[in-house]
């Protein structure tokens, strides 16, 4: 009897898998006092949590020709331990292995430096719940979410398009970036409210439905890979 392929989940990091606003925001205060420019109000700074910073800074005031030194300063913080202030949203552990245990590969695609993404894993014990880790280089600017999406699928053996004969495979996030980025290798993906989208950012991108409650996320998952 032939074995069916394993379904994929791709999961998004922040937002999705973590609440990681505090250490990000503070870093991004950081950034923009290092530099004598204006602080963005609340809405704004949480709006940076998830899409590459090397975008996020000139889209909210930073000179072009400053990104550089706002990513150098935001890192400063950021490494010396302001990527562990954050947590896993409650409920997320036992989500993991709920797909696990429906025989998922789960694997973390985040927009976020790997470098960091890796140690964030290991810290909050989510790295021994799926079976890779992958995010953007350190030079984000050089990265997509759907770069990110490539790597993964071609570090597990998985064509772009994804092809049927592969196996189900699903992207799980909180942005419009992770919608885009899944697109793009034919992956539809399943938007989570409780991260950091904007009101209709999720249903505007076309995410295939959203899920409201971390209790009902593996159930959502299975049912779209069925």
């Amino acid at each position: 009897m032939t074995r069916s392929p394993a379904p994929l989940v791709l999961l998004d990091l922040d937002g999705t898998l973590t609440d990681s606003a505090p250490g990000i925001v503070a870093g991004i205060r950081h950034a923009y006092g290092a530099l004598g420019l204006p602080v963005p109000d609340d809405v704004t700074l949480r709006s940076f949590v998830g899409p590459p910073i090397t975008a996020s800074f000139p889209a909210h005031g930073v000179p072009a020709d400053r990104v550089d030194e706002a990513v150098r300063a935001y890192r400063e913080v950021f490494a010396a331990g302001g990527m562990y202030d954050n947590r896993v949203f409650d409920g997320i552990p036992d989500v993991l292995r709920a797909l696990r245990a429906a025989g998922c590969t789960l694997a973390v695609a985040t927009s976020k430096p790997e470098v960091y993404a890796r140690p964030i894993c290991d810290r909050f014990g989510l790295t021994e719940l799926v079976d890779d880790v992958f995010g953007a280089p350190l030079d984000e600017g050089t990265s997509t979410k759907a770069d990110v999406i490539a790597k993964a699928l071609a570090a597990l053996g998985r064509t772009s398009p994804v092809d049927p004969a592969d196996g189900p495979a699903l992207m799980v996030g909180d942005r419009e970036h992770d919608v885009h980025g899944a697109a793009a290798h034919g992956i539809r993906c399943l938007g989570v409210t409780w991260g950091y989208a904007a009101p209709g950012e999720l249903e505007g991108a076309g995410a295939a439905a959203l899920v409201d409650d971390v209790a009902d996320l593996a159930d959502a998952v299975l049912a779209r890979l069925g």
